[in-house]
Protein backbone atom coordinates (compact mmCIF):
# COMPACT_ATOMS: atom_id res chain seq x y z
CA UNK A 1 0.00 0.00 0.00
CA UNK A 2 1.23 3.27 -0.94
CA UNK A 3 1.30 6.31 1.13
CA UNK A 4 -2.67 7.44 1.65
CA UNK A 5 -3.98 10.86 0.00
CA UNK A 6 -4.36 13.59 2.83
CA UNK A 7 -7.16 15.49 3.34
CA UNK A 8 -6.55 19.26 2.56
CA UNK A 9 -9.48 20.88 1.37
CA UNK A 10 -9.66 24.21 3.18
CA UNK A 11 -13.28 25.49 2.43
CA UNK A 12 -15.14 26.37 5.68
CA UNK A 13 -17.45 24.03 7.14
CA UNK A 14 -21.15 24.43 7.64
CA UNK A 15 -24.20 23.17 8.14
CA UNK A 16 -26.50 19.91 6.11
CA UNK A 17 -30.59 21.14 6.29
CA UNK A 18 -33.23 19.94 4.06
CA UNK A 19 -30.76 17.46 2.03
CA UNK A 20 -28.27 20.08 0.57
CA UNK A 21 -24.86 21.77 2.29
CA UNK A 22 -25.94 25.61 3.59
CA UNK A 23 -23.40 28.20 5.07
CA UNK A 24 -23.81 29.61 8.91
CA UNK A 25 -25.81 32.61 9.30
CA UNK A 26 -25.30 33.10 12.81
CA UNK A 27 -21.71 34.98 12.31
CA UNK A 28 -20.02 33.32 14.57
CA UNK A 29 -17.54 30.35 13.59
CA UNK A 30 -14.37 28.53 15.20
CA UNK A 31 -10.95 27.42 13.97
CA UNK A 32 -10.32 23.85 13.32
CA UNK A 33 -6.99 23.01 13.43
CA UNK A 34 -4.16 20.69 11.52
CA UNK A 35 -3.02 18.63 14.79
CA UNK A 36 0.30 17.90 12.86
CA UNK A 37 0.89 21.15 11.97
CA UNK A 38 -0.58 23.38 14.43
CA UNK A 39 -1.91 25.48 11.62
CA UNK A 40 -5.76 26.40 11.43
CA UNK A 41 -6.95 24.52 7.87
CA UNK A 42 -10.58 25.65 8.08
CA UNK A 43 -13.52 27.54 10.01
CA UNK A 44 -16.75 25.59 11.08
CA UNK A 45 -19.84 27.37 11.53
CA UNK A 46 -21.11 28.15 15.07
CA UNK A 47 -25.10 27.42 14.73
CA UNK A 48 -27.72 29.75 16.07
CA UNK A 49 -30.87 28.59 18.23
CA UNK A 50 -32.89 29.67 14.68
CA UNK A 51 -30.56 27.25 12.78
CA UNK A 52 -31.36 24.51 15.23
CA UNK A 53 -34.78 25.10 14.73
CA UNK A 54 -34.80 25.23 10.87
CA UNK A 55 -33.25 21.83 10.76
CA UNK A 56 -35.48 20.78 13.47
CA UNK A 57 -38.52 21.61 11.27
CA UNK A 58 -36.48 19.87 7.83
CA UNK A 59 -36.72 16.89 9.90
CA UNK A 60 -39.98 16.61 11.38
CA UNK A 61 -41.15 17.50 7.88
CA UNK A 62 -39.77 14.68 6.37
CA UNK A 63 -40.06 11.97 9.32
CA UNK A 64 -43.91 10.78 8.99
CA UNK A 65 -43.22 9.94 4.78
CA UNK A 66 -39.98 8.22 6.29
CA UNK A 67 -41.21 6.67 9.10
CA UNK A 68 -44.23 4.76 7.24
CA UNK A 69 -41.81 2.86 4.42
CA UNK A 70 -41.66 -0.74 5.04
CA UNK A 71 -38.10 -1.69 6.89
CA UNK A 72 -37.30 -3.24 3.62
CA UNK A 73 -37.40 0.28 2.06
CA UNK A 74 -35.25 2.32 4.85
CA UNK A 75 -32.97 -0.81 4.73
CA UNK A 76 -32.09 -0.87 0.95
CA UNK A 77 -31.20 2.70 1.46
CA UNK A 78 -28.91 1.75 4.52
CA UNK A 79 -27.05 -0.85 1.90
CA UNK A 80 -26.79 1.81 -0.41
CA UNK A 81 -24.99 3.77 1.87
CA UNK A 82 -22.89 1.16 3.56
CA UNK A 83 -21.46 0.11 -0.19
CA UNK A 84 -20.45 4.10 -0.40
CA UNK A 85 -18.79 3.81 3.04
CA UNK A 86 -17.38 1.19 1.74
CA UNK A 87 -16.04 2.52 -1.55
CA UNK A 88 -14.63 5.93 0.54
CA UNK A 89 -13.38 4.49 3.96
CA UNK A 90 -9.77 5.86 3.29
CA UNK A 91 -11.18 8.93 2.31
CA UNK A 92 -13.14 9.06 5.73
CA UNK A 93 -10.08 7.72 7.46
CA UNK A 94 -7.67 10.62 5.89
CA UNK A 95 -10.11 13.58 7.33
CA UNK A 96 -9.93 11.85 10.74
CA UNK A 97 -6.58 12.31 10.79
CA UNK A 98 -6.27 15.41 9.36
CA UNK A 99 -8.74 17.24 12.08
CA UNK A 100 -8.00 14.66 14.85
CA UNK A 101 -4.75 14.03 14.74
CA UNK A 102 -5.16 9.76 15.03
CA UNK A 103 -2.70 7.74 13.15
CA UNK A 104 -3.97 7.11 9.77
CA UNK A 105 -4.39 3.35 10.09
CA UNK A 106 -5.85 3.85 13.54
CA UNK A 107 -8.43 6.07 11.21
CA UNK A 108 -9.25 3.19 9.21
CA UNK A 109 -9.96 0.57 12.28
CA UNK A 110 -12.29 3.81 13.34
CA UNK A 111 -14.32 3.38 9.78
CA UNK A 112 -14.55 -0.41 9.68
CA UNK A 113 -16.15 -0.16 13.55
CA UNK A 114 -18.54 2.16 12.34
CA UNK A 115 -19.26 0.21 9.48
CA UNK A 116 -20.10 -2.76 11.45
CA UNK A 117 -23.57 -1.11 13.03
CA UNK A 118 -24.63 0.14 9.02
CA UNK A 119 -24.34 -3.78 8.22
CA UNK A 120 -26.00 -4.32 11.59
CA UNK A 121 -28.89 -1.45 11.08
CA UNK A 122 -29.50 -2.89 7.54
CA UNK A 123 -31.21 -5.80 9.47
CA UNK A 124 -34.22 -3.26 10.05
CA UNK A 125 -36.64 -5.69 8.93
CA UNK A 126 -35.86 -8.63 11.84
CA UNK A 127 -34.83 -6.00 13.99
CA UNK A 128 -38.40 -4.41 14.42
CA UNK A 129 -39.83 -7.86 14.22
CA UNK A 130 -42.23 -7.73 17.31
CA UNK A 131 -44.14 -10.33 19.46
CA UNK A 132 -47.12 -11.55 19.20
CA UNK A 133 -49.69 -13.95 21.81
CA UNK A 134 -52.19 -15.87 19.87
CA UNK A 135 -55.86 -16.36 22.54
CA UNK A 136 -54.31 -14.33 25.20
CA UNK A 137 -57.60 -15.22 26.66
CA UNK A 138 -60.79 -16.46 24.99
CA UNK A 139 -61.37 -14.76 21.54
CA UNK A 140 -58.54 -12.27 21.85
CA UNK A 141 -55.35 -11.59 20.44
CA UNK A 142 -52.36 -9.62 21.94
CA UNK A 143 -49.56 -8.35 19.90
CA UNK A 144 -46.71 -5.17 20.17
CA UNK A 145 -45.64 -2.53 17.84
CA UNK A 146 -42.50 -0.85 17.38
CA UNK A 147 -42.84 2.76 16.34
CA UNK A 148 -40.62 5.81 15.42
CA UNK A 149 -40.06 8.05 18.11
CA UNK A 150 -40.03 11.24 15.23
CA UNK A 151 -37.09 13.64 15.68
CA UNK A 152 -33.84 12.49 17.22
CA UNK A 153 -30.48 14.15 17.59
CA UNK A 154 -26.98 12.49 18.23
CA UNK A 155 -24.09 15.04 19.44
CA UNK A 156 -20.93 13.37 19.03
CA UNK A 157 -17.62 13.40 20.44
CA UNK A 158 -14.35 14.47 18.88
CA UNK A 159 -12.27 11.75 19.81
CA UNK A 160 -14.26 9.31 17.10
CA UNK A 161 -15.81 11.94 14.06
CA UNK A 162 -17.10 9.22 12.11
CA UNK A 163 -17.47 6.41 14.14
CA UNK A 164 -19.69 7.35 17.27
CA UNK A 165 -22.15 9.01 14.73
CA UNK A 166 -22.02 5.45 13.46
CA UNK A 167 -23.27 4.30 16.32
CA UNK A 168 -26.27 6.31 16.62
CA UNK A 169 -27.96 7.75 13.43
CA UNK A 170 -27.84 3.98 11.19
CA UNK A 171 -30.47 2.54 13.60
CA UNK A 172 -32.49 6.02 14.30
CA UNK A 173 -32.88 5.79 10.16
CA UNK A 174 -33.28 1.86 10.11
CA UNK A 175 -36.23 2.59 12.48
CA UNK A 176 -38.06 5.16 10.88
CA UNK A 177 -36.66 8.51 12.31
CA UNK A 178 -35.55 11.55 11.40
CA UNK A 179 -31.81 12.40 12.83
CA UNK A 180 -30.14 15.62 13.39
CA UNK A 181 -26.36 15.53 14.09
CA UNK A 182 -24.30 17.77 16.18
CA UNK A 183 -20.97 16.67 15.96
CA UNK A 184 -17.60 17.68 17.61
CA UNK A 185 -17.05 21.46 16.44
CA UNK A 186 -13.14 20.21 16.36
CA UNK A 187 -13.48 18.06 13.47
CA UNK A 188 -16.49 18.45 12.00
CA UNK A 189 -15.85 17.31 8.02
CA UNK A 190 -16.88 13.92 8.23
CA UNK A 191 -20.54 14.75 8.82
CA UNK A 192 -21.11 16.81 5.98
CA UNK A 193 -19.06 13.82 3.93
CA UNK A 194 -21.76 11.12 5.51
CA UNK A 195 -24.15 13.47 4.73
CA UNK A 196 -23.91 13.66 1.32
CA UNK A 197 -22.86 10.05 0.75
CA UNK A 198 -26.66 9.04 2.67
CA UNK A 199 -28.09 11.74 -0.10
CA UNK A 200 -26.42 9.52 -2.56
CA UNK A 201 -27.92 6.25 -1.10
CA UNK A 202 -31.73 7.68 -1.52
CA UNK A 203 -32.20 9.39 1.84
CA UNK A 204 -34.75 11.80 1.36
CA UNK A 205 -34.01 15.41 1.70
CA UNK A 206 -34.54 16.29 5.70
CA UNK A 207 -34.53 12.76 7.14
CA UNK A 208 -30.81 13.41 8.16
CA UNK A 209 -29.80 16.88 8.81
CA UNK A 210 -26.25 18.41 10.50
CA UNK A 211 -25.80 21.48 12.64
CA UNK A 212 -22.58 22.72 13.45
CA UNK A 213 -21.89 24.35 16.77
CA UNK A 214 -21.14 24.49 20.24
CA UNK A 215 -23.28 24.79 23.73
CA UNK A 216 -25.84 27.28 22.24
CA UNK A 217 -26.59 24.38 19.31
CA UNK A 218 -26.62 21.55 21.76
CA UNK A 219 -28.93 23.95 24.17
CA UNK A 220 -31.17 24.58 21.70
CA UNK A 221 -31.72 20.73 20.79
CA UNK A 222 -32.20 19.80 24.11
CA UNK A 223 -35.07 22.55 24.77
CA UNK A 224 -36.71 21.99 21.19
CA UNK A 225 -40.36 20.30 21.92
CA UNK A 226 -39.89 18.52 18.84
CA UNK A 227 -36.91 16.56 19.64
CA UNK A 228 -37.78 12.87 21.44
CA UNK A 229 -34.93 11.86 22.10
CA UNK A 230 -30.83 12.90 22.43
CA UNK A 231 -27.97 10.78 22.45
CA UNK A 232 -24.34 11.51 23.80
CA UNK A 233 -20.56 10.77 23.97
CA UNK A 234 -18.68 12.93 26.11
CA UNK A 235 -17.37 13.44 29.23
CA UNK A 236 -19.20 12.48 32.49
CA UNK A 237 -19.64 16.53 33.41
CA UNK A 238 -21.33 17.26 30.04
CA UNK A 239 -23.32 13.68 29.95
CA UNK A 240 -24.58 14.64 33.17
CA UNK A 241 -25.83 17.82 32.09
CA UNK A 242 -26.85 16.30 29.21
CA UNK A 243 -29.14 14.26 30.46
CA UNK A 244 -30.81 16.53 33.60
CA UNK A 245 -31.35 18.96 30.96
CA UNK A 246 -32.72 16.66 28.45
CA UNK A 247 -35.02 14.49 31.20
CA UNK A 248 -36.30 18.40 32.93
CA UNK A 249 -37.93 18.62 28.90
CA UNK A 250 -39.26 15.67 28.83
CA UNK A 251 -36.66 13.99 26.50
CA UNK A 252 -35.39 10.38 26.45
CA UNK A 253 -31.45 10.11 26.63
CA UNK A 254 -28.67 8.31 26.44
CA UNK A 255 -25.62 10.07 27.46
CA UNK A 256 -22.11 8.16 27.88
CA UNK A 257 -19.79 9.52 29.88
CA UNK A 258 -16.03 9.57 30.94
CA UNK A 259 -13.63 6.30 32.05
CA UNK A 260 -10.95 5.47 33.65
CA UNK A 261 -10.25 2.02 32.36
CA UNK A 262 -7.85 -0.61 34.69
CA UNK A 263 -6.03 -3.14 32.70
CA UNK A 264 -5.21 -5.51 36.16
CA UNK A 265 -2.30 -8.17 35.27
CA UNK A 266 -2.18 -11.27 37.40
CA UNK A 267 1.32 -12.81 38.21
CA UNK A 268 0.44 -15.94 36.28
CA UNK A 269 0.03 -13.54 32.98
CA UNK A 270 2.10 -13.52 30.03
CA UNK A 271 3.88 -10.98 30.44
CA UNK A 272 4.71 -9.78 26.83
CA UNK A 273 1.44 -10.21 25.71
CA UNK A 274 0.61 -7.98 29.00
CA UNK A 275 2.99 -5.12 28.28
CA UNK A 276 1.94 -5.43 24.32
CA UNK A 277 -1.49 -4.62 25.64
CA UNK A 278 -0.86 -1.67 27.99
CA UNK A 279 1.73 -0.30 25.28
CA UNK A 280 -1.19 -0.51 22.43
CA UNK A 281 -4.05 0.54 25.48
CA UNK A 282 -2.37 3.52 26.83
CA UNK A 283 -0.92 5.01 24.02
CA UNK A 284 -3.09 4.55 20.74
CA UNK A 285 -5.05 7.50 19.40
CA UNK A 286 -2.54 9.61 21.90
CA UNK A 287 -5.05 8.08 24.65
CA UNK A 288 -7.63 10.15 23.63
CA UNK A 289 -10.31 6.77 23.49
CA UNK A 290 -13.00 6.71 26.13
CA UNK A 291 -11.66 2.77 26.23
CA UNK A 292 -7.97 3.65 26.65
CA UNK A 293 -6.30 2.06 29.01
CA UNK A 294 -5.11 5.07 31.36
CA UNK A 295 -4.71 2.26 34.74
CA UNK A 296 -2.09 -0.69 34.99
CA UNK A 297 -3.04 -2.64 38.18
CA UNK A 298 0.00 -4.90 39.01
CA UNK A 299 -0.78 -7.73 41.20
CA UNK A 300 2.11 -8.83 43.40
CA UNK A 301 5.63 -9.09 41.64
CA UNK A 302 5.13 -8.87 38.03
CA UNK A 303 5.24 -4.84 38.38
CA UNK A 304 8.79 -5.20 38.57
CA UNK A 305 8.66 -7.37 35.00
CA UNK A 306 5.79 -5.17 33.40
CA UNK A 307 7.00 -1.38 34.20
CA UNK A 308 10.85 -1.68 32.67
CA UNK A 309 9.49 -3.05 29.52
CA UNK A 310 6.58 -0.96 29.07
CA UNK A 311 9.20 2.06 29.86
CA UNK A 312 10.99 0.65 26.99
CA UNK A 313 8.16 1.03 24.60
CA UNK A 314 7.09 4.48 25.56
CA UNK A 315 10.21 5.94 25.25
CA UNK A 316 11.03 4.57 21.46
CA UNK A 317 6.94 4.87 20.20
CA UNK A 318 7.01 6.62 16.56
CA UNK A 319 5.16 9.67 17.41
CA UNK A 320 5.00 11.53 13.84
CA UNK A 321 2.66 13.41 10.97
CA UNK A 322 -0.23 10.59 11.23
CA UNK A 323 -0.11 9.73 7.49
CA UNK A 324 2.87 8.11 7.89
CA UNK A 325 1.69 4.67 7.91
CA UNK A 326 4.82 3.62 9.93
CA UNK A 327 3.13 5.72 12.61
CA UNK A 328 2.24 4.77 16.11
CA UNK A 329 1.36 7.35 17.71
CA UNK A 330 -0.01 11.09 15.97
CA UNK A 331 -0.79 14.71 17.43
CA UNK A 332 -3.05 15.50 20.35
CA UNK A 333 -6.47 17.08 18.83
CA UNK A 334 -5.72 21.15 20.18
CA UNK A 335 -3.14 23.05 22.08
CA UNK A 336 -5.39 23.43 25.00
CA UNK A 337 -5.91 19.32 24.94
CA UNK A 338 -2.39 19.05 25.41
CA UNK A 339 -1.20 21.19 27.54
CA UNK A 340 -4.18 20.29 29.94
CA UNK A 341 -2.48 16.92 29.30
CA UNK A 342 0.86 17.90 30.23
CA UNK A 343 -0.73 19.97 32.96
CA UNK A 344 -1.66 16.68 34.74
CA UNK A 345 1.74 14.98 33.86
CA UNK A 346 3.20 18.24 36.71
CA UNK A 347 0.20 17.17 39.19
CA UNK A 348 1.65 13.73 39.05
CA UNK A 349 4.76 14.71 40.06
CA UNK A 350 3.78 16.96 42.32
CA UNK A 351 1.79 14.45 44.55
CA UNK A 352 4.32 11.79 44.35
CA UNK A 353 4.27 9.55 41.58
CA UNK A 354 7.45 8.29 40.18
CA UNK A 355 7.89 9.87 36.58
CA UNK A 356 9.38 7.01 34.62
CA UNK A 357 8.95 8.31 31.30
CA UNK A 358 8.39 11.94 30.90
CA UNK A 359 6.60 12.78 27.07
CA UNK A 360 6.27 16.65 27.92
CA UNK A 361 7.39 18.77 25.27
CA UNK A 362 8.15 16.68 22.46
CA UNK A 363 9.20 18.12 19.32
CA UNK A 364 8.94 16.25 15.60
CA UNK A 365 11.27 17.12 12.99
CA UNK A 366 9.13 18.87 10.41
CA UNK A 367 6.09 19.06 12.26
CA UNK A 368 7.64 21.96 14.90
CA UNK A 369 4.40 23.19 15.33
CA UNK A 370 2.11 20.42 15.75
CA UNK A 371 0.59 19.56 19.11
CA UNK A 372 2.50 16.81 20.02
CA UNK A 373 3.30 14.92 23.80
CA UNK A 374 5.14 11.66 23.89
CA UNK A 375 4.24 8.66 25.36
CA UNK A 376 4.16 9.20 29.57
CA UNK A 377 4.74 6.48 32.51
CA UNK A 378 3.81 6.93 36.06
CA UNK A 379 4.62 3.89 38.91
CA UNK A 380 3.99 3.87 42.34
CA UNK A 381 0.52 5.55 42.29
CA UNK A 382 -2.06 5.79 44.59
CA UNK A 383 -5.79 5.79 44.63
CA UNK A 384 -5.60 9.12 46.41
CA UNK A 385 -3.68 10.76 43.51
CA UNK A 386 -5.58 13.07 40.80
CA UNK A 387 -3.62 11.15 38.04
CA UNK A 388 -5.55 8.32 39.39
CA UNK A 389 -9.08 9.54 39.87
CA UNK A 390 -9.61 11.61 37.12
CA UNK A 391 -9.90 11.15 33.71
CA UNK A 392 -6.48 12.91 32.08
CA UNK A 393 -7.58 11.63 28.46
CA UNK A 394 -3.92 11.32 26.76
CA UNK A 395 -1.25 8.90 26.27
CA UNK A 396 -0.30 8.74 30.56
CA UNK A 397 -0.26 5.72 31.78
CA UNK A 398 -0.29 5.22 35.73
CA UNK A 399 0.93 2.10 36.98
CA UNK A 400 -0.51 1.25 40.73
CA UNK A 401 1.05 -1.66 42.66
CA UNK A 402 -1.18 -4.23 44.34
CA UNK A 403 -0.99 -7.22 46.82
CA UNK A 404 -2.94 -9.44 45.79
CA UNK A 405 -6.45 -10.26 43.45
CA UNK A 406 -9.09 -9.01 46.16
CA UNK A 407 -7.26 -5.64 46.34
CA UNK A 408 -7.45 -5.53 42.59
CA UNK A 409 -11.10 -6.31 42.49
CA UNK A 410 -11.78 -3.79 45.35
CA UNK A 411 -9.65 -1.34 43.43
CA UNK A 412 -11.42 -1.09 40.19
CA UNK A 413 -14.67 -1.21 42.36
CA UNK A 414 -14.15 1.74 43.84
CA UNK A 415 -13.62 3.91 41.90
CA UNK A 416 -16.57 6.30 40.49
CA UNK A 417 -16.61 5.56 36.54
CA UNK A 418 -17.60 1.72 35.57
CA UNK A 419 -16.79 1.87 31.76
CA UNK A 420 -14.28 -0.38 30.60
CA UNK A 421 -11.26 -2.93 32.34
CA UNK A 422 -9.55 -5.99 31.60
CA UNK A 423 -7.92 -8.67 32.96
CA UNK A 424 -4.59 -10.32 31.73
CA UNK A 425 -4.24 -14.04 33.67
CA UNK A 426 -3.75 -17.65 32.66
CA UNK A 427 -6.54 -19.01 35.22
CA UNK A 428 -9.89 -19.47 34.33
CA UNK A 429 -11.24 -19.54 37.93
CA UNK A 430 -9.91 -16.18 38.45
CA UNK A 431 -11.28 -14.74 35.31
CA UNK A 432 -14.65 -16.17 36.34
CA UNK A 433 -14.93 -14.51 39.28
CA UNK A 434 -13.53 -11.04 37.82
CA UNK A 435 -16.07 -11.24 35.23
CA UNK A 436 -18.79 -11.56 37.45
CA UNK A 437 -17.78 -9.39 40.55
CA UNK A 438 -16.11 -6.66 38.94
CA UNK A 439 -18.55 -3.59 38.60
CA UNK A 440 -18.03 -2.25 35.13
CA UNK A 441 -20.23 -2.49 31.99
CA UNK A 442 -17.31 -3.69 29.51
CA UNK A 443 -14.90 -6.18 30.81
CA UNK A 444 -12.11 -7.73 28.57
CA UNK A 445 -10.34 -11.34 29.63
CA UNK A 446 -7.08 -11.04 27.75
CA UNK A 447 -8.56 -8.72 25.71
CA UNK A 448 -6.98 -4.80 26.24
CA UNK A 449 -10.00 -2.62 24.99
CA UNK A 450 -13.28 -5.00 24.82
CA UNK A 451 -15.47 -2.67 22.93
CA UNK A 452 -18.83 -4.70 21.69
CA UNK A 453 -19.35 -5.69 18.42
CA UNK A 454 -22.24 -3.95 16.47
CA UNK A 455 -25.06 -6.53 18.00
CA UNK A 456 -24.11 -6.42 21.40
CA UNK A 457 -24.67 -2.55 22.65
CA UNK A 458 -21.78 -0.37 24.21
CA UNK A 459 -22.14 1.37 27.71
CA UNK A 460 -20.83 1.40 31.08
CA UNK A 461 -22.10 1.55 34.68
CA UNK A 462 -21.69 4.48 37.25
CA UNK A 463 -20.66 7.77 36.56
CA UNK A 464 -19.63 6.41 32.71
CA UNK A 465 -23.45 6.42 31.74
CA UNK A 466 -26.27 8.26 32.27
CA UNK A 467 -29.86 6.85 30.91
CA UNK A 468 -30.79 3.26 30.96
CA UNK A 469 -30.01 1.65 27.55
CA UNK A 470 -27.04 0.92 26.08
CA UNK A 471 -26.27 2.74 22.64
CA UNK A 472 -26.14 0.42 19.23
CA UNK A 473 -27.37 -3.00 19.30
CA UNK A 474 -30.85 -4.30 20.40
CA UNK A 475 -30.75 -1.69 22.83
CA UNK A 476 -29.98 0.89 20.49
CA UNK A 477 -33.52 -0.11 18.53
CA UNK A 478 -35.60 0.39 21.56
CA UNK A 479 -34.01 3.28 22.04
CA UNK A 480 -35.13 4.84 19.27
CA UNK A 481 -38.52 3.40 19.15
CA UNK A 482 -41.59 2.90 21.35
CA UNK A 483 -43.38 0.36 22.03
CA UNK A 484 -47.09 -0.33 21.33
CA UNK A 485 -49.65 -3.01 22.75
CA UNK A 486 -52.42 -4.07 20.70
CA UNK A 487 -55.42 -6.26 22.09
CA UNK A 488 -58.20 -7.07 19.70
CA UNK A 489 -60.92 -9.30 19.48
CA UNK A 490 -63.94 -9.71 16.91
CA UNK A 491 -67.62 -8.91 17.69
CA UNK A 492 -68.48 -12.79 17.21
CA UNK A 493 -66.59 -13.54 20.08
CA UNK A 494 -67.88 -10.32 22.41
CA UNK A 495 -70.24 -11.55 24.72
CA UNK A 496 -73.72 -9.11 25.38
CA UNK A 497 -73.54 -6.94 28.41
CA UNK A 498 -71.33 -4.21 29.82
CA UNK A 499 -68.19 -5.96 32.18
CA UNK A 500 -67.28 -4.16 35.53
CA UNK A 501 -64.76 -6.26 36.55
CA UNK A 502 -60.89 -5.72 35.79
CA UNK A 503 -60.41 -7.77 32.67
CA UNK A 504 -58.26 -10.80 33.04
CA UNK A 505 -57.34 -13.64 31.00
CA UNK A 506 -59.92 -16.74 31.32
Amino acid sequence: MGAPEAFTQTTDVGHYIGGRAVPGSSGRQQAVYNPATGAVARQVALASTDEVAAAVANAKAAQPAWGELPPIRRARVLNNFLALLNQHKDTLAAMISAEHGKVFTDAQGEVARGIDIVEFACGAPQLLKTAFTDQVSTGIDNHTLRQPLGVVAGITPFNFPCMVPLWMFPLALATGNAFILKPSERDPSCSLFMAELLKQAGLPDGVFNVVQGDKVAVDALLAHPDVKAVSFVGSTPIAQYIYETGAHHGKRVQALGGAKNHLVVMPDANVEQAVDALVGAAYGSAGERCMAISVAVLVGDIADQIVPKVAARARTLKVTNPMDLSAEMGPIVTAQARDRIEGYIATGVAEGATLVVDGRGLKVPGFEGGFFTGGTLFDHVTPAMRIYKEEIFGPVLACVRVPDFATALQLVNDHEFGNGVSLYTSDGGIAREFTRQVQVGMVGVNVPIPVPMAWHGFGGWKKSLFGDMHAYGEEGVRFYTKQKSVMQRWPESIAKGAEFNFPTGR
